[in-house]
């Protein structure tokens, strides 16, 4: 089975982000790490892929870095990654990035495609099911538990009162629920060895889009200002001589509560 796993570089989430005073898009380091919610996607392509004979290949739209984040994915067991780095693509929006994710993965082939709910950075939560309609293959989303063979997938897809069965045909589009499983620990074997696995860069071009298809220009959209959240403002400190009760109902009729 040919397995593609989307994952993202993100700036460390313990170090505090900083924004471009002009743009104002995320500025992203050399050293960003592997988004956590994509360790449940790589995981399980792994032990698919283990279960199949098969091969997991990485795909990421990111600036590329220090490519720790897409190494550490490497060192859990992936065999190679694609990256798409553009300086054309900053400020694309979830659209494009699925448009351009789409494209990569298209170019390569594939039988199944895994992905997070949504990135810790974004929070769109739609990537994975655009990816699925670009491609015109079934979406199972909110995956807790996969199961693949003879030609189809079968999930328990989580709900807000447990899970529903789904069974969908390959190729499809995967996206996993973070606890799905237990990632795996990179070894020290592995960390050597994905230093030496093949990282192929493309750019926006090379998949056939134009500066004007992706990045800000592309997005449909711009940010015209950012401003920092108001402060909570502090409290009322009521002593309590007695008529304590007076005032709280006073503010409850201020709030038009009672």
């Amino acid at each position: 089975m040919k397995i593609a796993v989307c994952v993202k570089q993100i700036p460390d989430p313990a170090t505090p982000y900083e924004l471009d005073a002009e743009s104002h898009l995320v500025v992203r380091p050399q050293d960003q790490v592997l988004d956590d919610t994509d360790r449940y996607g790589v995981e399980i392509g792994l032990q698919l892929a283990e279960a199949s004979e098969g091969t997991v290949t990485l795909f990421s739209m990111s600036p590329s870095g220090s490519l720790q984040g897409i190494r550490q994915a490497l060192a859990m067991g992936a065999d190679k990654a694609v990256l798409i780095d553009d300086q054309a693509l900053r400020g694309s929006a979830a659209l494009t990035t699925a448009r351009v994710l789409a494209a990569a993965i298209e170019r390569e082939g594939f039988d199944l495609v895994i992905a997070g709910t949504e990135s810790t950075d974004g929070y769109t939560g739609v990537v994975p099911q655009q990816i699925a309609e670009i491609l015109d293959v079934p979406a199972l989303s909110f995956a807790r538990r996969v199961e693949a063979g003879d030609g189809k997938v079968t999930i328990e897809r989580q709900t807000a009162t447990g899970y529903d069965v789904v069974e969908s045909p390959l190729p499809a589009v995967l996206a996993v629920t973070a606890g799905s499983v237990e990632p795996r620990y990179p070894t020290f074997k592995g960390i050597m060895q994905a230093k030496q696995k093949p990282i192929e860069n493309l750019t926006a071009g090379d998949l056939g889009f134009g500066d004007d298809d992706v990045g800000i220009a592309g997005s449909g959209q711009s940010i015209t200002a950012v401003a920092p959240i108001a402060g909570r403002q502090a409290g009322e400190i009521i002593e309590d001589d007695g008529e304590a009760h007076l005032r709280i109902v006073a503010l409850l009729e201020e709030a038009k509560v009672i």
